[in-house]
């Protein structure tokens, strides 16, 4: 009888804002010719993420002779939560496909815990067919440094809070120890924006909370060889239960997902003409701080220049880069998900209307 191996499944964790996107789309630019399917769990009808990661060879339909891949979305962003819901489902799809499928990644939310899904992968269902090749947590460099282990640790505390099967009397750190204690692999991302000394107590601070076997590695622009995140072996399902975690006991799978509401948040497309890049920049911090946001992420089209610009904030830090060039069929636009509480779009779209480049720019 012929063996299938099993597909090596990687997953990402980490904070908003700590880079696990940069990170996931820097490996698929690199993959070497592996073919990799995708799983992003994110907030909105419609992910950025999927843009943001478009144009990495990887194809977002279905995989095709040339393909190199498929796409996932779990769109509710609360991917521990929905694994009975939608990612048994998704992880039944590409086992039905396993021949096309060299490699997994999953990028879970902001908040999710990586034990219970690590935990999925012993399901009978799932375990003849993936393995959990690493966990690989994130953190950011410069938030840990201020000692708040996410860019905007209030945003980050205001989500939570807004999820009533999270234990929310624990504080921030208990959750960042959470993602730690999965980790096979943790990477320092956005290393070059502190000091030596910072970098080194950062270091320091997470190597107390992990086993002596798990490597840390530094990174900034999520620009690492893929041959150090890939191919691991660890087979993480299959010692997860003796890691430690405060939150297992709050977080059972059989509970009553019709009270699982992620209703209170709002995400929020924005759709803008080409706009002056200073000026969203400068517009995008009055906009965060005005409203309850969560996260900002998309693309934006810059008068006189053929490429996409990324833009990508959690509170009011913002970064941007140009990622692609348009491609001859798209017709470029500034599209901006905003993530948050109580938002409404024209509230939104009147503060950013400045941005608009005039006819002359």
């Amino acid at each position: 009888m012929l063996h299938t191996p099993k597909i090596p499944t990687t997953i990402f964790t980490g904070f908003l804002g700590s880079g696990k996107t940069t990170l996931l789309r820097h490996v698929l630019e690199n993959a070497g010719g592996r073919r990799i399917a995708v799983i992003v769990n994110e907030f909105g009808e419609l992910g950025i993420d999927r843009d943001l990661l478009q144009g990495c060879g990887l194809g977002c339909d279905d995989a095709g002779a040339e393909s190199p891949g498929t796409m996932y979305e779990l769109a509710n962003g609360c991917l521990c939560c929905t694994v009975q819901e939608e990612f048994y489902p998704v992880m039944q799809a590409l086992m039905e496909r396993r021949d096309q499928i060299d490699h997994i990644l999953i990028e879970t939310s902001g908040l999710a815990l990586p034990k219970p899904l690590v935990q999925a992968f012993n399901w009978p269902e799932i375990q003849t067919g993936c393995t959990v090749d690493a966990v690989i947590t994130v953190v950011d460099t410069p938030a840990a440094a201020r000692g708040q282990f996410a860019a905007d640790p209030a945003a980050v505390d205001r989500q939570r809070r807004e999820d009533p099967n999270l234990d929310h009397l624990s504080g921030l750190h208990e959750l960042f120890e959470d993602q730690l204690s999965a980790a096979d692999l943790v990477i320092l991302s956005k290393a070059d924006q502190v000091d030596a000394a910072d970098l080194a107590r950062v270091e320091d601070m997470v190597r107390r909370e992990l086993p002596s076997q798990v490597q840390i590695i530094h990174c900034h622009q999520g620009r690492l060889d893929p041959a150090l995140l890939l191919g691991l072996g660890h087979a993480s399902e299959e010692g997860i239960h003796l890691r430690h975690d405060h939150h297992g006991h709050h977080h059972p799978h059989h509970h009553d997902h019709d009270h699982h509401d992620h209703d209170a948040f709002d995400s929020i497309l924005l759709e803008l003409p080409r706009v002056d890049r200073d000026r969203l920049m400068a517009q995008l911090e009055i906009l965060a701080a005005r409203f309850p946001i969560f996260r900002i992420k998309g693309f934006a089209a810059l008068p006189g220049k053929p490429m996409r610009l990324v833009v990508q904030g959690v509170g009011t830090r913002f970064e941007s880069y140009f990622d692609r060039p348009w491609e001859p069929e798209e017709t470029p636009m500034t599209r901006l998900m905003c993530i948050g509480r109580d938002l409404e779009a024209d509230a939104l779209r009147r503060v950013l209307d400045p941005c608009i480049a005039g006819d002359g720019a």
